[in-house]
């Protein structure tokens, strides 16, 4: 079998469950030799009770058993396993569940008995690369929504030895790792005016020195890459620099950890993050000290704010491929909508922000429900109609968004009043909100969806016009509809900007 080198096979739990144990000897065989760990079950109400107690990552199963076939087994597999991978096999044919039943249970393989195997390993292979790139995007939207979770702890104006404690100490379980360390430079210095020197594992010592923990060869990369401002891979690690905005290091970070390739996306997001938070705290620093250097002080706090906010965008998008781009998409019509009322720069810029930053909510939404292509069930409508309070929540915690905190919060809102989350009508939707909310529709019924495909510009003018005066500002609808009738250009310009 061809191997995939982010893939190892013994990794990986296979189960076959079929009445005939010659199949499953026969298949047992021929699967251990490409190293996977395989257990056979010919009672399917023993292997259900299994699945339901332990980790599996595949299912072989037969369709004809006793006492219920292979659809029953996975109707009630699925309602405590919805991730299990399945591969049905069947040695009629022509009674084989319909293809509706199959995408109904999710069943994600099919195959005829045979004597050969060699369309069996092949499917078996294409299953545990696909089982393994769902790892990945689960470990790596776990690891997003980690350093999310630490964000706020790193970015609190604190002493810089506790900033630089809480980096290493935050980052190392997101990516299974064991042993790292921070420094800082002597730009940043600890309350006694040493250089800091933060490590864990077998690099943890009460010693300020780094000298005397790390020997000459590792000190000499540290001050390379202090120069190069440049990552380094060693054999056992990666050296990350701490670099600010401006270009200039403040330290370095090491980690030693496990699947390093599969880690390295997450690690320098969160060195970014790190740089920003010890630069953050200078700059607080700074401003206790210097009252007259505020002003330029605020622009650039607000561009690491900003960048925080940008890593939770960044985060909803990939959670989910079909939005991607969105958000973008609905602060460019945002902003051409409030030309149009001859709205003040700072209005369009509060916009535009809020465009961008409408959906940052969705943050908190379980995956399940927001890649679902089935309809929601009420509880589940109920879990999405929160977006807006948990967006509104995350910006309303920093004080140059509480503007943008509040039109967020109100961007689902309806004219007849029966929108969310509060019911708000007419006149009492901030006005900017409304305009956001003709925005964000236009834009999710021209993009293609996991449960529809997009409408033409058409059918989307008509949903509009239908949905003035009860959903949408009839005076705001009345204006893009105008405005509209030029998307072929507005479409030119979204593409050359990347939308």
């Amino acid at each position: 079998m061809r191997k995939n080198r982010f893939v190892s096979s013994s990794d990986y739990r296979i189960m076959i469950l079929d009445d005939e144990m010659g199949i499953i000897d026969s298949l047992s065989v021929i699967l251990r030799r490409q190293g996977y760990e395989i257990e056979g079950y010919t009672d399917p109400m023993s292997a259900i009770e299994k699945l339901s107690m332990e980790h599996y990552d595949l299912l072989i199963l037969d369709y004809f058993m006793s006492p219920i076939h292979g659809d029953k087994v996975v109707e009630r597999i699925r309602e405590f396993n919805s991730d299990l991978y399945i591969l049905l096999l069947t040695g009629h044919k022509d009674m084989a569940p319909p293809l509706k039943t199959i995408k109904m249970l999710e069943i994600q393989g099919y195959c005829e008995k045979s004597d050969r195997f060699e369309q069996l390993l092949l499917l078996v292979e294409s299953a545990i690369k696909s089982v393994s790139q769902s790892r990945r995007i689960r470990k790596f939207n776990d690891g997003l929504n980690s350093i999310l979770n630490t964000v706020a702890r790193i970015y609190q104006i604190q002493p810089y030895e506790k900033i630089a404690e809480e980096i290493i100490l935050n980052i190392l379980p997101i990516v299974n790792g064991r042993n790292g360390f921070i420094i800082v430079n002597d730009i940043l210095k600890a309350a006694d005016g040493s250089e800091i020197f933060i490590g864990t594992g077998k690099f943890q010592t009460s010693m300020k020195d780094p000298a005397e923990i790390l020997n000459s060869r590792f000190t000499e990369q540290i001050r390379q890459i202090w120069a190069s401002k440049q990552i380094l891979r060693l054999d056992a690690g990666i050296l990350f620099p701490l670099i600010t905005e401006s270009m200039q290091a403040i330290g370095v970070l090491y980690i030693e950890c496990e699947d390093m390739e599969d880690s390295m996306k997450l690690l320098k997001i969160y060195v970014h993050q790190a740089a920003s938070a010890l630069n953050n705290a200078f700059l607080h620093t700074i401003l206790n000290i210097k009252n007259e250097e505020l002003s330029n002080t605020y622009d650039q706090l607000k561009v690491r704010y900003i960048d925080t906010i940008e890593a939770l965008r960044l985060a909803v998008d990939a959670k989910d491929i079909y939005t991607r781009g969105h958000s973008d998409r609905v602060a460019y019509f945002a902003v051409r909508i409030g030309r149009i009322f001859n709205l003040t720069e700072k209005d369009l810029e509060v916009l535009r922000v809020c465009g961008i930053f409408h959906d940052i909510g969705k943050i908190g939404i379980s995956d399940k429900i927001l890649l679902k292509t089935e309809k929601l069930t009420d509880i589940e409508f109920e879990e999405i109609k929160k977006h807006p309070l948990k967006g509104a929540y995350i910006l309303s915690a920093i004080s140059i968004f509480k503007e943008i905190a509040l039109i967020v919060k109100s961007h689902h809102e309806r004219i007849d009043g029966t929108g969310y989350p509060e019911g708000l009508k007419g006149g009492d939707i901030p006005f900017l909100s409304r305009i956001l909310a003709v925005a964000d529709a236009f834009d999710a019924m021209m993009s293609d969806r996991t449960y529809r495909s997009r409408l033409s510009l058409k059918e989307v003018k008509n949903q509009l016009v239908k949905g003035a005066g009860t959903q949408f500002d009839s005076n705001i609808v009345e204006k893009f509809i105008v405005l509209i009738e030029d998307y072929d250009q507005m479409a030119r310009e979204l593409a050359d900007s990347g939308l």
